[in-house]
Order: structure tokens, then C-alpha cells, then sequence
């Protein structure tokens, strides 16, 4: 339907925007954090304990960071809350938009596992609201005191995610709720302590009370833990236009690969920003994601597809009987969509399956009906750019036959 196509547009639009202005911020903070220096005695006196200087856009700008507070509260306080909120509710909107009313089509797979709609659903928001909230538990807990005890268990939460995701959704969809995971993480550390921490500091100073160094160690600490979910979560925004890691038979195994690598280039940066130059971190990271790469990249003796289905396996199955209209749209399938969408395409430009979405029998064209119909004959975005010329009539042939489908 096209006003379903201009909410999706917009919405990611907005997405976008409010994500730049959010990661922006973060990494604009962290580096301000880090860059201060010790300001002169005079500056001393007036209870400031850090100072920059920068020059950007034509002038100069001087940053001052108060060991308790200004003498009193300006009128114009600015808070960076909603470039978070912003972002986690049309996030979360794009979530149930494309992968919750499109469950069908782009989440669940039946060759990964059988799920109704609901189902997947619920297994969707468990993961998601069940994730944060270990998260937000072991924060709270001893745990949360050890860094490096912290960051093994943080990385095994991720992993369980991943490998959960994975065999529960196809491939994309799993990726994307992962992604949804560390993003409810991040959003909830901004709600959870972030801005109760920056209120309760705001109000001791407006009542000249003391302010307890733990409110500002601990919302450091989770602005930290963003700032290095950042990178891990813009590699999963984009990966949907990257069948090669979601298709893998070990998606699970590479998302979190990726991941530790981006979070470790992640930290040559932030090691710089306190002037500790360590290029042998980003020539390790360097070197981790070639080495993803190439082992994505290895030939394999079975082709997999996005859903963890094995291509060959498939072809096995005896090929069942079919109508005389079932045979009219594999016909059309196999004429202008398996030539991208096969084990071995065999277009100019795709050398892998896109999505992942593989139509080379009768069973992989049924299973993934939903999506063909849309695609081809309500949207008529497939074949790309229609390169393969499908008429207005084979298109109307695969809404018929969908149509019969339901019902």
C-alpha cells in the first residue's frame, strides 16, 4: 500500500536523524570529558575544575566543566535526553511497523523455526524487555562495580541474544532485534540513571546541598557503556543491505564477532581522546574485521540461505506436483527473480542470494509467498529496476495466486 510505504520512509527518515543527533552527542560528550585540561588558578577559584578551548565554524569557544556547580542555576539548562528518546520510540515504531506488522515476510522463517505470529512477537519483545532487564539488574549488583567482570558477563548476554535470535527469526529479523536489545539498553541507561542522575545533581546545586560523587560516577559509567554500544548498533542498522553475514549459517557467531571488533576500534578512539595513542589497537581491529571477512567469505560446499536453510537439502525434497496456475507463477518466478534469487545467481551483480531469499523450487517459493506479493505485485520493486522486464500481467498472475492463498 503506498501510504504503508510513506510511514516507512518517514519514520526511517526520522530514525536517522534522531540517531545522528543522539550518537553525535555521545561521542561529542565522551571526547569533551576527556579532552579537558587543569584551568589556571583563576579559574580554580570559581570552583571550575576543567577547561577546553576549541575553534570551530568561524569563532572560539571556551568549555568549562564545575567541580559541584555554578554559584546559580542558569535560566536556559540544556538537557540531552530527547535525542535518545527520540530515537529509541521511532526505532521501536520501525520495529512493530516492519518486522511485527510484517511478521510473515521478513520474520519469521519456518525452516528456523515454526511460529505463528503472535509467537514471534512475544518471543521478539522477551528478548528485547527480558535483555534490558538483566542488563539493568546486574548494573545494580556487585557486578556492575567490576569493569572487566562486567564486561565478560555483558558480552555473554549479547552472545546468548544473538545465538537466541538466530534460531528463533530469520536472519534479518534476528539481527534487528539485537539491535533493538542494545538500543533499549542504551535509551533505558539515559532513563533508568543517566537523567535521574543529572536532576538529583541540578537539585542539590539550586538548593546548595551536596552532591554525592556516585550520582555523576555512575551515569559516566553507562554513558561509557554507550558509547561503545555505538558502533556494534550502526553495523546491525545497516546489515539488512548485507545478505553475506545474516545468511551465514553461523550469523549468530558473526554478529558478535563484529561486534567485539567494533567496540575494540571503538576504544582506540576513546584512548586517544585522553592522549594515549595506541595504533596497534586499531591495526588489531584492522585486522579482525579482514579476517571476518574472509572467513565469511570462504566457499562452502552447501549454500546456505538467509534463514539458515540448506539450499541443497531443500533441492531434495521431492518436487511436488503442481496446478496449472502454481506452474504459471513458478514459470514467472524463475524467469525474472531466481536469476538473483538462487543459490548460484546468476546476475551481473549479485554473486549471493539478496535477503538472502532463495526461490529455486516450488517449497521456497510458497514459503516465502507474503513477501513476493508485496515485492513484485503491490510494491513492484522487484526485480530491481525491473531488469528482467516482468510484464503488468505476470504481475497480476502472482497477486492472483496469493490472493486464492488466503483464507
Amino acid at each position: 500500500m503506498p501510504w504503508f510505504d510513506w510511514i516507512s520512509l518517514f519514520a526511517r527518515w526520522f530514525h536517522v536523524i534522531a540517531g545522528v543527533a543522539w550518537i553525535g552527542a555521545s561521542f561529542y560528550f565522551i571526547w569533551l570529558d576527556n579532552n579537558l585540561r587543569t584551568p589556571p588558578d583563576w579559574k580554580k577559584e570559581k570552583g571550575i575544575k576543567g577547561d577546553l578551548w576549541a575553534v570551530h565554524g568561524g569563532g572560539f569557544y571556551e568549555v568549562a566543566k564545575y567541580a559541584y556547580g555554578p554559584a546559580q542555576i542558569p535560566e536556559k539548562l540544556h538537557w540531552f535526553k530527547w535525542e535518545a528518546y527520540t530515537t529509541w520510540l521511532s526505532g521501536f515504531f520501525l520495529l512493530g511497523l516492519v518486522y511485527y506488522h510484517g511478521a510473515s515476510i521478513y520474520l519469521i522463517d519456518a525452516s528456523v523455526m515454526q511460529l505463528s505470529v503472535a509467537e514471534a512477537i512475544a518471543r521478539g519483545l522477551g528478548l528485547i524487555f527480558g535483555g534490558l532487564f538483566i542488563y539493568e539488574a546486574a548494573c545494580r549488583s556487585p557486578l556492575g562495580r567490576s569493569p572487566v567482570y562486567f564486561a565478560v558477563f555483558l558480552l555473554a548476554l549479547i552472545t546468548l541474544a544473538s545465538y537466541l535470535a538466530c534460531h528463533w527469526f530469520s536472519g534479518r529479523g534476528a539481527f534487528m532485534h539485537v539491535g533493538a536489545l542494545i538500543g533499549t539498553i542504551m535509551a533505558g541507561n539515559v532513563f533508568f540513571k543517566i537523567m535521574p542522575a543529572q536532576r538529583l545533581m541540578v537539585n542539590a546545586v539550586a538548593n546548595k546541598g551536596e552532591i554525592d560523587p556516585a550520582w555523576g560516577e555512575a551515569a559516566k559509567l553507562r554513558s561509557v557503556h554507550n558509547n561503545y554500544f555505538t558502533l556494534p548498533l550502526l553495523f546491525i542498522m545497516i546489515s539488512n543491505h548485507y545478505p553475506m553475514t545474516y545468511q551465514h549459517e553461523l550469523n549468530w557467531l558473526i554478529l558478535v564477532a563484529i561486534g567485539i571488533v567494533s567496540a575494540w576500534i571503538r576504544h582506540y578512539f576513546n584512548l586517544k581522546h585522553i592522549g594515549i595513542s595506541r595504533p596497534s589497537v586499531l591495526i588489531t581491529g584492522a585486522i579482525g574485521m579482514v579476517l571476518i571477512a574472509l572467513w565469511v567469505s570462504m566457499p562452502r560446499s552447501e549454500p546456505v540461505g538467509e534463514f539458515g536453510d540448506n539450499a541443497a537439502r531443500v533441492n531434495q525434497v521431492s518436487a511436488p506436483v503442481l496446478t496449472e496456475e502454481q506452474q504459471e507463477v513458478f514459470d514467472i518466478i524463475q524467469t525474472h527473480c531466481a536469476n538473483c534469487h538462487g543459490a548460484n545467481p546468476t546476475d551481473d551483480i549479485f554473486v549471493v542470494a539478496p535477503l538472502g531469499l532463495m526461490l529455486d523450487n516450488w517449497q521456497q517459493v510458497e514459503a516465502r509467498a507474503p513477501l513476493i506479493y508485496q515485492r513484485a505485485a503491490v510494491s513492484k520493486d522487484m526485480p530491481l529496476m525491473n531488469k528482467t522486464a516482468m510484464t503488468e500481467d505476470e504481475r497480476q498472475v502472482i497477486a492472483r495466486w496469493f490472493t486464492h492463498l488466503q483464507p
